[in-house]
């Protein structure tokens, strides 16, 4: 008996033992996890600063256009893709709160009619997203600068776009990823970083034809991409001032693409999603857009965002090369077409694999009645997408001589120097 007793006294003592080194042992692989994420978390940063040594503001003032095209890629692709993206589809978000702007999209009928709102959406993403992936000098983003500037050549002539919503715009593309890093991400853009923005959307203006007279130093020349950064960032809050207001068709376009945002969201949860971008809204848009104050779920969503915020920063590792974000093939198919990789809206120019097709997001997409790549024949451009055809239907084969004027006077002017003097 005191033999079993002594048994079984052991044995609970070895489970003890056991259960102890079983904690110690998932201590250790935490602490060596969270060691790891500490190391790993900067190491884009820091390889970056390494490959461009941009340091100071004279050595800032000597970026290229390729070299700050390359950093503002690894960045977006990289160490901020979700929010980045989300960045510029809010720029051109906010752009709907000038009412000479939201009048004129729907003047055209582009956003009136949910018909050509999802292609409207997918085609003006497109084009800013080819020549934001693509190198300056490449002939995919002087394509997508030239059908830009055909599309946009004759509403500019006739004064129906105004040069300081021109102006406006652009601004946005550059700022508002930085806005949104600085609140939403783990880590605010480093001051080369910055300067890539100012440096790459500086330039782009230049090749669609901006006028920056009315910076400060438009006419001078400006120093850097932070010195461009500055002075478009003080033009643009004047300008709001000025211009942003109140208006029907403020909010008639911001509901159109309100919807096209929310797409794939289920109907019971797409309240739920007005009040999400209500809340990413500052007061001053808010009130343009004629949305409601965000009710009492703007302390969830600013919660949700900072846990985000410490869980990448201390818990999550780093997005891995193999997983950055693309948004487009690399290679043309055989009818000479490019896809798209990612899904925004309407599947528009996404290939109707078995993948996009079966998946269980497909299954999901499909039991919400929503159509799938392929469906209804060729209304989503199952083929892909021709750049130089890309903008509403009426443009459609239209402006070839055009768009190789423009392009043989980038392939001059834009090969990726520095874009200051």
């Amino acid at each position: 008996m005191p033999t079993n007793i002594m048994s079984y006294a052991l044995s609970k003592a070895g489970e003890s033992i056991s259960a102890q080194q079983r904690f110690l042992y998932a201590l250790l692989g935490l602490c060596i996890y969270l060691a790891l994420v500490s190391l790993l978390r900067f190491r884009r940063c820091r390889k970056l600063h390494r490959a461009y040594p941009y340091r100071t503001r004279e050595e800032m003032s000597k970026m290229t256009d390729q070299d700050a095209w390359a950093i503002q890629k690894q960045i977006m692709q990289g160490e901020f893709p979700f929010m980045m993206l989300k960045a510029l589809q809010f720029a051109l978000f906010r752009t709907y709160g000038i009412p000479t702007i939201s009048n004129l999209l729907l003047k055209t009928s582009q956003f009136s009619d949910s018909a050509t709102s999802f292609k409207r959406y997918a085609d003006t993403g497109t084009l800013i997203g080819e020549f934001i992936a693509f190198e300056p000098h490449s002939d995919r983003a002087q394509t997508a600068i030239a059908r830009t500037k055909y599309l946009h050549k004759g509403y500019r002539a006739s004064g129906m776009i105004l040069e300081s919503d021109m102006l406006y715009t652009l601004s946005l593309f550059a700022t508002e990823p930085i806005r949104f890093v600085k609140l939403y991400e783990w880590r605010e853009m480093t001051d080369m970083e910055r300067c890539a923005v100012g440096t790459y959307w500086k330039s782009l203006g230049d090749a669609l034809g901006i006028n920056y007279d009315t910076l400060p130093s438009g006419r001078t020349g400006f120093r850097d991409g932070i010195n461009w950064l500055e002075e478009i960032s003080a033009w643009e809050q004047q300008y709001e001032v000025e211009h942003m207001k109140p208006h029907v068709r403020n909010k008639e376009i911001a509901d159109k693409t309100i919807d096209v945002l929310l797409y794939y969201i289920p109907s019971f949860m797409k309240p739920l999603g007005v009040n999400l971008i209500s809340y990413l809204m500052d007061d001053r848009l808010r009130i343009a857009m004629m949305y409601p104050v965000p009710p009492a779920l703007s302390a969830v969503f600013a919660t949700v965002f900072q846990l985000r915020q410490f869980y990448l920063r201390y818990l999550a590792l780093p997005r891995p090369d193999w997983n950055r974000l693309n948004a487009f093939t690399d290679a043309p198919n055989k009818h000479g077409r490019h896809f798209l990789l990612q899904l925004q809206g309407a599947p528009y120019y996404v290939r109707p694999t078995i993948w996009n097709r079966w998946a269980p997001m497909a299954w999901v997409k499909w039991s919400l009645g929503q159509p799938l790549p392929g469906d209804e024949g060729k209304k989503y451009f199952p083929q892909g997408y021709y750049t130089p055809d890309l903008g509403p239907k009426y443009f459609e084969g239209k402006g070839r001589k055009e768009m190789e004027a423009i392009k043989l006077s980038l392939q001059e002017s834009r090969q990726g120097q520095c874009p200051f003097p």
